[in-house]
């Protein structure tokens, strides 16, 4: 496979890169939206969230952590997004966090703007998917 991001892991092409831990790796984004964009990845290749081993998920999330804490001292609340497989978004099939300063007139607005066709679901049938996303099942 040829991973762009495993590429910048492997050093074949440059990053700008902020932070690297034993499992994670973060870099400003080399199309960013805002002055700060950085992503943050996984060492070992996943396309999705969940197929992250539990050390590699808990290194990537500090990571991301203790770098939206800096960001946001430097420049304004952040923005944190996965596209999580290509259906959602996901435009690098390698797992990959966001974190994007956000200001109030940047234009971009809520997470609810992205979703122009929005369905209804009645009382009933937000229950019966709560339930079946509950710890029950």
């Amino acid at each position: 496979m040829d991973c762009i991001f495993c590429n910048i892991i492997k050093g074949k092409i440059p990053a700008r890169k902020i932070m690297d831990t034993e499992k994670s790796l973060a870099f400003l984004d080399a199309f960013p939206l805002t002055k700060g964009h950085t992503l943050v990845i996984p060492k070992n290749h996943y396309s999705k969230i969940q197929e992250m081993s539990k050390d590699d998920s808990v290194d990537l999330f500090e990571s991301v952590r203790v770098l939206t804490n800096k960001i946001e001292r430097l420049f304004s609340p952040s923005l944190i997004a996965i596209h999580n497989g290509k259906e959602s978004g996901q435009e690098v099939p390698h797992v990959h966090v966001h974190i994007i300063p956000r200001i109030i007139d940047d234009g971009a607005g809520a997470v609810h703007i992205m979703f122009r066709k929005r369905p209804h679901f009645t009382n009933d049938e937000l229950d019966q998917i709560a339930e079946k996303l509950s710890d029950k099942n």
